[in-house]
Parts: structure tokens; C-alpha cells; sequence
């Protein structure tokens, strides 16, 4: 059966997919980006898990969720810049004003990778973003040109991925991740 992707409202999916082993953790739930450094270190444990339930229930939602056969398999954090830290980072600048959204981790589990749900999340992110009126949608992915990027540092996506889908790199940035410089990918939507 086929890959559907659908807004991320549902928090137990959410939690499968970036949810931490540690229930007392202070990290992943995709928050890094999602809030300033000070909230994220702040939220731990239950606290931290409530947060994201919130977000699950906000329009728009925190991100995409791949499903195959009704379970989980993948997931896309994809939000308004303005309402996350690209809006104020120095390593990835702004290349204009538009009011665009962000594309910036992909998470897709054990036994479903290299079977095109990332793409499948990228296309989902793209139509959750123009659903909501977005003029553009930005990724910040390493240019790995084509070699092999550690797994844990992948969860940005390749340059690849988002040309695939119609992205095109408007900018350079500051920004390194496992040794390879980060751009910006841009595709317009109106």
C-alpha cells in the first residue's frame, strides 16, 4: 500500500516518530527550532511531551506524518519562518522578506528508509504549506553532493532531496552540519 501524509495532529504519531527514549529528556520533539534555545533547554519530561500535544492541536500543526498502513513511518517538522528560530539565525540568512515557511527535519524509522518517504514528506510539507497560503517554502538541507552523510546528521535533508521536488538553491549560507556547508532551497508556491 501506498504512503499518505497527513498534517501532524495526532501527538501519540508525533511521539513515535521524534518523541525521546528518556521520558525526562530536554531534547528532540523537534523543538530545537521550533522555540527559542531558553524555552526548549526549560522543557523537560512532561512538561516538554504537553508542549508538543499542544502543538499538535494548533492550525497549522507542528508537521507532516507519513503513514503506511496506518502506522507512522516518517515525519517532517514544517512551520511559518517567523514563528521559529530561522527567523533570527545568523548562520542561515533571510535572502528577502517574503513571508516564507520552513522545511528543517526529517525523521523516517527503522526498516522504511530508502523507500521514498522522505520525498513523500517533502511533496506533504509543500501541499501543508501552499494549504496554508504560504507565497514560498525554504529547506535547509547539506550540500553532500552526493556523498554519503552520517544518519544522525541527515535529519536536514540533502540538497538532492529538495531538488528533486522542484527546490532550487537561492543562497548560500554560514551554517555546517557534519562537515558539509548547509543552503538555502527555496520553491515558490503562488
Amino acid at each position: 500500500m501506498g504512503i499518505i501524509v497527513q498534517p501532524a495532529t495526532d501527538f501519540d504519531a508525533v511521539a513515535t516518530l521524534v518523541g525521546p527514549k528518556n521520558p525526562e529528556s530536554n531534547v528532540c520533539f523537534c523543538l530545537s527550532y521550533r522555540l527559542g534555545s531558553k524555552a526548549n533547554n526549560a522543557l523537560r519530561g512532561p512538561a516538554r511531551a504537553e508542549r508538543v500535544r499542544e502543538l499538535c492541536h494548533e492550525d497549522p500543526p507542528p508537521g507532516v506524518i507519513a503513514y503506511r498502513d496506518g502506522e507512522p513511518v516518517g515525519w517532517a517538522a514544517v512551520h511559518p519562518r517567523a514563528d521559529t528560530s530561522f527567523a533570527r539565525n545568523r548562520r542561515i540568512p533571510h535572502v528577502d522578506d517574503l513571508d516564507v515557511w520552513s522545511l528543517w527535519c526529517f525523521r523516517v524509522r527503522p526498516g522504511y528508509r530508502k523507500q521514498g518517504i522522505m520525498h513523500e514528506l517533502v511533496e506533504g510539507a509543500v501541499d501543508l504549506a501552499r494549504s496554508h497560503g504560504a507565497p514560498a517554502i525554504e529547506g535547509y538541507p547539506v550540500d553532500n553532493r552526493g556523498e554519503r552523510v552520517d544518519l544522525t546528521m541527515a535529519y536536514v535533508g540533502t540538497r538532492s532531496l529538495f531538488e528533486a521536488a522542484g527546490f532550487e538553491m537561492v543562497s548560500e549560507t554560514t551554517s555546517v552540519l557534519a562537515g558539509y556547508p548547509r543552503v538555502i532551497m527555496r520553491k515558490t508556491l503562488a
